[in-house]
């Protein structure tokens, strides 16, 4: 067991509590800007240009005790511009966080306001139990049962999950050499954001995704909006009792940190056979890097998979890595992609 460090008394004065108050008091940020996103506030500036704090209220049907210091919390927080007392976005808001646009990734932190921050609030208990913190605890079906059975559940969800990967579908698109290949399929494909990203780029490729029955209507309507009707389709499916469909090229992004260790083998496993020799399986997520100190956000999604699976948890390259050379992938390689997220790509 290693001493502790000593300190000499000018290091302790030079010492501050200042980053453990900032990460202490984190959430409160977190929350204003999870309500702004699900008051449409960003949407309702887009649209309308600054508004002053009357007029900002009014159109978001606010109680007037606090909804000014609501919006100039989000001018020091840099998600509001304020110029002459009139309410603005900034450039990245009104890009991203506007519901009306195609980059809108709102969708994730929707989700986040309306069911998953409540369920953070149990971490302790989780950590103690190891059990679920999310529907589950209050008699309700598991994380997919719930969400699969909910068509305006359903909605968010897939909105989110295109929030969360399209920037890596565009990166996987343009790291990917796609010109050794003539398809691919997303497994768990959501509205279909990662492979539109791909055929976008690529315009030889068809292929689609696959994913559970209600999500088709979803998938078909997003794929519509860039006219790739013709190249994407959809296959319907359970991946877990059924086999995985055919391509050159498969992918599973935020997928396999949803299961435990033998599902996670067994979806390996399922994707090797589907793959013709020589074919790709592309794994990202927010991949833990290999020390397991840097990569907050990989480490936080696992706490994540606590709160919402019975045993699903993230993982770092080497791990996935280990994985595909014990199911016969003959070799792999993890590339960064954008943000917290990165790709490992087994080669059958």
């Amino acid at each position: 067991m290693s001493k502790p460090t000593t300190l000499s008394a000018e290091q302790t004065e030079a010492l501050t509590p200042d980053g453990i108050m900032q990460l202490a008091f984190g959430y409160w940020g977190y929350k204003t800007l999870l309500s702004a996103v699900e008051l449409k506030l960003f949407g309702v500036l887009s649209e309308a240009g600054p508004l002053n704090a009357e007029e900002l209220r009014e159109r978001l049907c606010l109680h007037p005790r606090s909804a000014r210091d609501f919006f100039d919390a989000l001018v020091a927080l840099g998600m509001l511009d304020r110029t002459d007392g009139r309410y603005g976005n900034t450039p990245q808001t009104d890009l991203f966080l506007d519901p009306a646009k195609l980059t809108y990734v709102g969708g994730v932190m929707e989700m986040f306001s309306v069911r998953l921050y409540s369920f953070w609030g149990s971490l302790t208990e989780a950590l103690k139990t190891g059990q679920p913190q999310n529907e589950v605890k209050t008699g309700g079906g598991g994380l997919f049962e719930e969400l699969y059975a909910d068509p305006e559940k359903l909605a968010v969800f897939t909105a989110a999950m295109s929030g969360l990967s399209r920037a890596a579908g565009e990166a996987i698109a343009a790291k990917v050499p796609f010109s050794d290949y003539g398809s691919v399929i997303d497994i768990g494909c959501a509205e279909g954001s990662v492979p539109v990203a791909i055929a976008t780029a690529h315009g030889h490729l068809t292929g689609g995704g696959y994913d559970l029955p209600p999500v088709e209507s979803i998938f078909n309507s997003y794929v519509a909006q860039y006219g790739l009707a013709d190249r994407l389709r959809f296959t319907s499916g359970d991946f877990f009792a059924d086999p995985l469909p055919n391509a050159d090229v498969l992918i599973m992004g935020h997928i396999l940190h949803d299961w435990d260790l033998r599902e996670k083998r067994l979806l390996l496993q399922k994707a090797y056979d589907a793959l013709p020799t020589g074919g790709a399986l592309i794994v990202y997520e927010g991949l833990i890097d290999d020390e397991r100190r840097y990569n907050a956000f990989g480490l936080l999604m696992s706490l994540n998979m606590l709160i919402e699976t019975p045993g699903g948890f993230d993982y770092t390259g080497d791990d996935c890595r280990d994985w595909m050379a014990e199911t016969g992938f003959s070799k792999s390689y993890v590339e960064h992609l954008v943000g917290p997220d990165s790709m490992v790509v087994g080669i059958k």
